[in-house]
């Protein structure tokens, strides 16, 4: 069962159990962030869809595995137009880790992600990102985590999937919110998620749509529906990562 004390797919209980176990970093990380805002206020002075695009070796949702260097895909997402990047620093369920992390940031200069399941305080400090990723449904103690991650100099992105998740985020003092349509409890996907909550979300939050956009209509259809950015994976990584990137930030 998550925080919640609701039950989820055996993948995503087992991703957590891992998180659970994973040892932190052993001294105090502290980030001079590349801003997001000033990103997004680019993409969209520029014409582009703002899209954070996804580094993504492999997931318990996707067949098969990309072994590309990460930094030859960053470089190539960036080229297609990417807002900002997310790197998987998940290792055993996700192939991710902290040295693509720090090899892709340094190769880039956009925003990135630190894409993972953080449930502890020092889990942190394994790595510097400019922003990372706290999942609402996972973490118990949501405004100490955020308020540990702010004080590092992180930009926290707080993903939620319903509006009482929402409700606790907002409580908490996020002000970068992600709504996540894929149901971690059944891991289906449904674009109806990120409409039912968009409303809910005040003016002066940045709300990114997670999972399950696919095609230009997807983009469009999350857009018109509040998205101020989108993050894709698993549609970016099938294929030439550039054309991907470009067809979505052009829609």
């Amino acid at each position: 069962m998550d925080a919640n004390g609701e039950e989820l797919a055996p993948a995503v209980r087992s991703i957590l159990d891992a998180a659970h176990e994973r040892a932190g970093g052993e001294e105090r990380i502290s980030v001079d962030a590349r801003s997001f805002s000033d990103a997004l206020a680019d993409a969209e002075a520029d014409g582009r869809v703002p899209v954070i695009a996804e580094v993504k070796p492999t997931s318990p949702t996707t067949a098969g595995r990309r072994d590309d260097d990460p930094v030859d895909l960053a470089r190539a997402m960036v080229a297609g137009g990417a807002t900002a990047l997310s790197v998987l620093t998940e290792p055993e369920h996700f192939g991710g880790s902290t040295d693509a992390l720090e090899r892709v940031r340094a190769a880039v200069d956009v925003p990135v992600l630190r894409k993972d399941f953080i449930v502890e305080e020092s889990q942190l400090d394994l790595v510097a990102s400019d922003l990372t990723l706290l999942i609402a449904r996972f973490v118990d103690d949501l405004s100490g985590l955020l308020q540990a991650a702010e004080e590092r100099g992180f930009q926290p992105l707080v993903e939620v999937h319903t509006r009482a998740e929402l409700d606790r985020a907002l409580d908490a003092g996020a002000d970068l919110i992600g709504v996540n349509n894929r149901d971690l409890g059944a891991l289906e996907v449904d674009l109806d998620t990120f409409e039912s909550i968009a409303p809910h979300v005040p003016d002066d939050v940045t709300l990114i749509a997670e999972s399950g956009i696919g095609s230009t209509d997807d983009v469009r259809r999350m857009r018109s529906a509040g998205a101020d950015a989108l993050l894709i994976g698993s549609a970016i990584m099938d294929g030439d990562v550039t054309d991907n990137v470009r067809r979505f930030t052009t829609a």
